[in-house]
């Protein structure tokens, strides 16, 4: 298995799911067109402590809008997004349009969003050795604008995977609002903020500016609030979020797929829950195997059980359930 891979993508697609007809094959030297980012903001700068941040995949926080795909890559992925959207659902009462498991039904979408040119890009961002998510529901996720002014098109709130990119699919210059946004502040700040029905203000956030389609902001999504603002008008707008994590496994979890029992098909959630729970677990096993030291049975215990607890807390959390996704309103 190569080293930017957690769990291959599957060989066979579930139930219910059919490729696109008539797609481009992938190119990277054709499609991609990596660009550094020119700024990095870390957890600190929003106000995490040192001890939070220590033990989450990487201190950085979000990168400036850089560009990842090429302007024949931006048009694929803007035909690609258009035909996909004949299978948008809400996300509960966060997003009213979006498109989750498209890597199921579009190659070229799948081989863009497993790219190692791009796994390699954004690990040289998050200054970690990363790899795209171990669950494909989490690769490729589309966001569309909603049908009526009033909706959102999704709130505030943060991420439930650890990493991952926005990318601008449509052009930014000819979308009436509907900005990228994050928060200067820490998710407790935002927690605090709801709990006395606020959202955070304006001159604590920021709306980087977007170069043009195919560009992307990385962001620490379990640690970054942030939402797409309302449309001015209604038009087209449309984004792409893909996944990753770091290949750390002693790194926390940072992830709250209970969340996706709320929008996500049952018969793949769960088997793609299962396997990266079972990758995490092999990782920290295999750690204990090479490193536990003779040692009294109360460590022991506590070494084993640390080394499990993702495939404990998945069991747990698919048996309890939950059937709402979380977020801080706005």
């Amino acid at each position: 298995m190569a080293m930017s891979v957690a769990v291959p993508f599957p060989t066979s697609q579930p139930a219910g799911y059919a490729w696109l007809d008539g797609e481009p094959e992938f190119s990277p030297d054709l499609h991609l067109q990596l660009e550094a980012p020119s700024t990095i903001v870390q957890l600190a700068d929003l106000g995490y402590s040192a001890e939070e941040i220590a033990s989450k995949a990487t201190p950085v926080a979000a990168s400036s809008p850089f560009r990842v795909l090429s302007d024949e890559g931006a048009a694929i992925m803007l035909e690609t997004a258009r035909r996909l959207q004949a299978f948008v659902k809400p996300a509960g009462d966060r997003i009213e349009n979006m498109v989750r498991g498209g890597c199921y039904r579009s190659r070229w979408l799948r081989d863009l969003c497993t790219s190692s040119h791009v796994t390699e890009h954004l690990s040289a961002i998050y200054g970690i050795p990363v790899a795209s998510h171990p669950m494909p529901l989490h690769l490729g996720h589309l966001n569309y604008s909603p049908s009526r002014i009033e909706v959102g098109i999704d709130k505030w709130h943060h991420d439930t995977l650890p990493l991952d990119f926005v990318m601008s699919v449509t052009d930014p210059a000819t979308v009436a609002g509907g900005r990228f946004e994050y928060f200067v502040g820490t998710k407790h700040e935002a927690a605090e903020l709801a709990a006395a029905g606020l959202t955070p203000p304006p001159e604590r956030t920021v709306a980087p500016d977007f170069g043009g389609p195919g560009w992307a902001i990385a962001l620490h999504g379990d640690m970054v609030v942030h939402r797409a603002g309302p449309l001015d008008e209604l038009c087209e707008r449309i984004s792409m979020v893909n996944g990753y994590v770091a290949l750390d496994t002693s790194r926390d979890e940072q992830s709250r797929s209970v969340d996706l029992m709320a929008i996500d098909d049952h018969d793949v959630l769960f088997t793609e829950w299962a396997k990266m729970a079972a990758w995490r677990s092999a990782g920290r096993l295999n750690d204990l195997v090479e490193t536990l030291p003779f040692a009294d049975r109360a460590l022991v215990i506590e070494r084993l059980e640390h080394a499990i607890a993702d495939a404990q807390n998945a069991i747990d959390q698919m048996r309890t359930g939950k059937d709402s996704i979380d977020h801080y309103g706005g």
